[in-house]
């Protein structure tokens, strides 16, 4: 892991930060709190001086430093080229090499290292979503895709009909797949986030020998975060992985494109799509979501003000949701309303962390708009 003061050698000096406060405006902290230091300037400035030793590491430092979604916004907004979300994941090593996380954030570091999943439940959890859906066939069997479920989707009861959608839409694409579940582990993000990416390592090189042994060609999952960790991270460490890695939305375009996966007319249907941020900012995976639900007949889709590389972050990111879960409702409500602006009567997403964040919006708001991932809608235009 690069250390604070080499991050900042190469990415920031007083001459690149201007302070022009551009940033500003699209972040979901600053929007909410309305704190200099709760904006990416005033990050960068914590950064320096922590960095210079005008700053000791410390508990107030770090909650700084971990209320942040690590939504890279700003790295779009900033007129310099800053790539503040890479200082700050360097500031979040320094922090944790003194053991300053916060205790929610040590709790869920805890839960991976001994329970290889994000909520520390017995690995046997991972299989109650397919329990009874005759998935036994399909369970660590050689095939061509393995499919990568996540730990949201797999572990939180609302999240599984993303799954079973998903197998459903590959089902009914003829494609030869497999899932690993209970043998699947976490795929490490939330480690990097936490500024401990030394310890993805062991998780990197296990989950793709594993992989790798039931002679798949790909790997698809349908969590932006995963992706990330898969496409980006992973190679660094297992240079030979020779995967190739989507994302679901990627994967079944294609189908479409092929002519293997046929949609139905479904009842008419406004809806917005969300761009998460692991998915759009960091990935740039834009197009496919979009092309997928205008392939739908009956479906019309509009767009929020803020989308693709400007989308307004939910706040679900960045293991905010553990660090500052208030924080993340303010965040998520400001992205629904973004949402019930267009007109639209659901908000779709491709990443289960980002459904959750708007669910629970949508909910504590008492707004009335549905929110589903992007298989779910899917799924209404192919027959059971």
């Amino acid at each position: 892991m690069v250390e604070t003061r080499e991050v900042l050698d190469v990415q920031v000096d007083p001459w690149r930060c201007t302070r022009c406060g551009a940033c500003l405006a699209v972040c979901p902290t600053y929007r909410v709190l309305g704190r200099e230091t709760e904006s990416p300037r005033g990050r960068l400035a914590l950064a320096r001086a922590m960095s210079d030793g005008r700053l000791e590491p410390g508990a107030h430092t770090a909650e700084l430093a971990y209320r942040c979604a690590l939504c890279a916004a700003c790295n779009n907004a900033c007129p310099s080229g800053l790539q503040v979300d890479h200082i700050l994941l360097g500031l979040r090593s320094q922090l944790a090499s003194h053991d300053l996380l916060p205790d929610a954030l040590k709790r869920l570091q805890s839960a991976i290292a001994q329970k290889h999943n994000i909520l520390g439940e017995e690995q046997q959890s991972r299989a109650l979503w397919y329990e009874g859906d005759g998935m036994g066939d399909r369970i660590n069997k050689q095939a061509e895709i393995v499919y990568f479920v996540g730990c949201v989707s797999a572990l939180f009861p609302s999240g599984y009909a993303l799954p079973q959608q998903t197998v459903r839409l590959m089902k009914a694409s003829g494609l030869d797949f497999t899932i690993l579940g209970g043998e699947e582990w976490c795929c490490g993000y939330p480690l990097v986030l936490n500024g401990r990416e030394d310890a993805v390592a062991d998780i990197a090189r296990n989950l793709v020998r594993h992989v790798q042994a039931l002679g798949a060609k790909t790997l698809v999952t349908s969590c932006p975060s995963c992706y990330h960790a898969w496409k980006h991270i992973y190679p660094e460490i297992v240079p030979d992985m020779k995967l190739e890695v989507l994302h679901v939305s990627e994967l079944l375009v294609r189908q479409i494109r092929e002519g293997r996966l046929k949609l139905q007319q479904v009842p008419p249907m406004t809806v917005t799509f969300h761009d998460s941020c692991d998915l759009g900012r960091r990935s740039k995976v834009y197009e496919p979501p979009r092309e997928l639900i205008q392939a739908i007949p009956g479906i019309k889709l509009v767009e929020m003000r803020d989308n693709r590389a400007n989308a307004l972050c939910c706040g679900g990111g960045g293991n905010m949701e553990s660090a500052a879960p208030k924080l993340v409702e303010e965040a998520s409500a400001r992205r629904l309303q973004q949402a019930v602006e267009t007109g639209a009567t659901a908000v779709v997403t491709a990443c289960p962390q980002c459904r959750r964040t708007l669910t629970g919006a949508a909910r504590r708001g008492k707004v009335r708009m549905r929110v589903m991932d992007l298989a779910e809608l899917l799924a209404k235009a192919v027959p059971e």
